[in-house]
């Protein structure tokens, strides 16, 4: 078995493959991605194609963390929906293949930007890709889940107090040192909890510019990545999620828009964003709106305290993710600013 994160056994996981993926051929280049703090990815290039291979990393775990089963289970549903994602061709369960359950999809072509601010484009492409940002975004919480079989892909109940306990839990459970402002945000949220509306949709969970692939030339998304975090829950836990990463510095490690000047790059301010949201999924507004705002200033900063910790345990899939994990403490500490 191998029980590397950057490498993979592919004495067993070609003829593994090769048997079960029709026309796959055989793997010419393995090369893993630079991007990703949880699941690592893989480019497999064969005489059939392109294929991307997501695995869970090896090694003690989180329980309930890097859960690619659920992932490829929600991309494979929302295959013939409006909300695009690359098509699925297996899930492995066995974990004697490589060391860890992984899932193979086909490659999507286009680009992936890494800041916000997408400094690569014009001001009228930054707006066209925003525009379709949120329309995808409207799109995943307007899914009919009994209609893709995704009914029982979240439990009941308050989303925010299921979410609260377990990033809370998971909080503690990676806690490397002391930090009096997650344990003020965690008090302040379980006081001023929003009462339950009963609004439930397909959530993505960690829904950002990097987790989506653009068409090469246009500003059309052809691909939603990254559904590890995706559940049935409040659909405006995500709209507030997008949001307040957009709030951060722009030089941080997860680079936002911070003081940037929105108007001038072409970028709706967040009111306007918001706004267009709620158009788009028929609703009038969205109240308690900074409530969710410093929850997932939490969430993330809960988040990547685990990826702080799964580097200092050396099973971090990213050379960066010393640099991630040390947002954390500033993060939560910017949320108790808002409370």
């Amino acid at each position: 078995m191998n029980d590397s994160v950057d490498q993979l056994n592919l004495n067993r996981l070609q003829p593994y493959l090769a048997e079960r993926i029709r026309g796959f051929g055989t793997i010419e280049e393995c090369r893993k991605f630079s991007g990703g703090q949880s699941n690592p990815a893989f480019l497999l290039t064969t005489g059939g194609g392109r294929y991307v291979l997501r695995r869970k990393p090896p090694g003690e775990l989180l329980k309930s963390a890097h859960a690619v089963d659920r992932e490829y289970r929600v991309m494979k549903a929302l295959g013939d929906t409006p909300v695009p994602v690359p098509r699925m061709r297996l899930l492995c369960e066995d974990e004697d293949v490589i060391g860890s359950m992984f899932y193979v999809m086909e490659f999507v072509e286009g680009r992936i930007h890494w800041n916000a601010a997408l400094p690569e484009c014009s001001p009228g492409e930054r707006s066209a890709i925003y525009h379709n940002m949120v329309g995808v975004l409207a799109a995943i919480h307007n899914v009919d889940v009994e209609a893709v079989g995704l009914g029982d892909f979240g439990k009941p109940g308050n989303y925010f107090t299921r979410q609260l306990n377990r990033w809370s839990k998971q909080y503690y459970a990676s806690e490397t040192e002391k930090n009096p402002a997650m344990d003020a945000l965690i008090q302040w949220l379980e006081a001023n909890m929003p009462e339950d509306d009963g609004r439930v949709s397909l959530i993505h969970g960690d829904y950002r510019i990097d987790n989506l692939i653009i068409h090469p030339e246009t500003p059309d998304i052809l691909a939603v990545l990254d559904w590890e975090l995706s559940t049935l829950g409040h659909p405006w836990g995500d709209i507030a999620y997008q949001c307040m990463q957009l709030r951060l510095p722009p030089d941080a490690a997860i680079p936002g828009l911070g003081e940037l000047d929105r108007r001038e790059l072409g970028i709706p301010a967040e009111d306007e964003y918001v706004a267009a949201y709620c158009r788009l999924t028929g609703i009038y507004e969205i109240p308690n709106w900074n409530f969710y705002i410093v929850f997932n200033y939490f969430r993330l900063a809960a988040i990547l305290q685990g990826i702080r910790k799964r580097a200092l345990d050396g099973n971090a899939s990213s050379e960066r993710a010393f640099e991630y994990g040390n947002m954390a403490r500033p993060l939560s500490e910017t949320a108790v600013q808002l409370i």
